[in-house]
């Protein structure tokens, strides 16, 4: 094996790792003030110029914390949850294209961990897993609250899965591939996959919302009705590896759809920018129009938190079992169909 190639693989898992912990934390950060802006208040302003070191703050604080472990709960698997929730939430980047190859000498450095050739399945498995996480230390807690969210959290996410899949499903037969770096591929220029499945996005997108725990999704944190939900009983660091994964998770699927449905690293002008910026400058230019397009899924996603009530449990059943699921499969029949004509014609 050509250790130089390994080298590039563990400094790219390396940086990605760090930018997922960066951006979760500064998250935090945003949050805070997307709610002030939208609330008419100022937000965090006390921790650094304009409140920026405040996510420094608040991860000492919780490294300083107590670290509290209920005497009737199952130790073991008490601590395996946080950490199960964060491992699933980071690995789902392993498959996504963040830019174009960059040239170095003779060397092509494709910016993505691994291309392979089911991604998109992928994917699924991964969100499939994140739950695990929240039951485990839901159940582990033995705490009666922590056990209801961590049933409705599996209930939910079971409920929605089944909605994105059946949206992935209508793109895929768009693509006819589950290598995401084909299909961002497929998407140069303005060919974005959005234009011909919108309806696919908009299922996608809401799932994403349902799969991430986000308001007005939130029910296994309902406060009102749980306390703090499956995370209750936790303190100290395993609480932040709780409100982090949930942040990494968001960084997550925001990056999926980009990549799936807006170009991922494509924009208008690439095949110009590329001939007149180098092998190098060229491709990090279509990484940074990526991660404005996540930022901007970001800045959504807190936006509909802090605009839209939480759905009743009655409401996110009926809404994923009675209207998502049967729209999902009118949209893979009628995707179909168009294809079929098509290529026919």
């Amino acid at each position: 094996m050509d250790i130089t190639f390994v080298i590039e693989k563990f400094v790219l898992v390396a940086v990605i790792f760090g930018i997922s912990l960066v951006i979760a934390m500064y998250s935090t950060y945003a949050e805070r003030k997307v709610a002030a802006f939208l609330q008419d208040r100022l937000g965090p302003d006390r921790a650094g110029p304009f409140g920026i070191l405040q996510p420094l703050a608040d991860g000492l604080k919780m490294f300083m914390k107590e670290e509290i472990i209920p005497s009737n709960a199952n130790k073991w698997l008490f601590m395996v949850g946080p950490g199960l929730a964060m491992l699933t939430a980071c690995i789902g980047t392993a498959v996504i294209p963040w830019g174009s190859a960059i040239t170095l000498g003779s060397r092509v450095i494709p910016l993505q961990v691994t291309d392979i050739n089911v991604g998109v399945l992928y994917i699924f498995g991964v969100v499939s897993l994140g739950v695990y996480g929240v039951m485990i230390g839901g159940w582990a807690s033995n705490n009666k609250y922590s056990l209801l969210s961590a049933i409705r959290a599996a209930s939910q996410n079971i409920s929605y899965e089944v909605a994105m899949g059946l949206s992935i499903i209508a793109l895929l037969l768009v693509t006819n591939t589950m290598s995401l770096k084909e299909i961002v591929d497929q998407q140069h220029g303005w060919h974005w996959n959005v234009i011909y499945q919108p309806v696919g996005f908009l299922l996608f997108m809401v799932c994403s919302f349902a799969e991430t725990n986000r308001a007005p999704f939130d029910l296994p944190e309902c406060e009102t009705e749980l306390i703090g939900g499956y995370h209750t009983e936790y303190s100290s660091m395993k609480l932040g590896f709780y409100l982090f994964a949930e942040y990494i998770n968001m960084f997550v699927s925001s990056a999926v759809m980009a990549t799936l449905y807006f170009g991922g690293y494509n924009y208008p002008g690439m095949d110009w920018v590329l001939l007149h910026t180098g092998p190098v400058i060229g491709p990090l230019i279509g990484t940074v129009v990526l991660f404005i397009k996540i930022f901007a899924f970001i800045f959504f996603f807190m936006w509909v938190r802090w605009t839209i009530p939480r759905f009743r449990y009655d409401q996110l059943m009926h809404l994923g079992w009675k209207m998502l699921i049967p729209l999902a499969i009118a949209n893979v029949i009628i995707t179909g169909i168009v294809i079929a004509i098509v290529e026919k014609f």
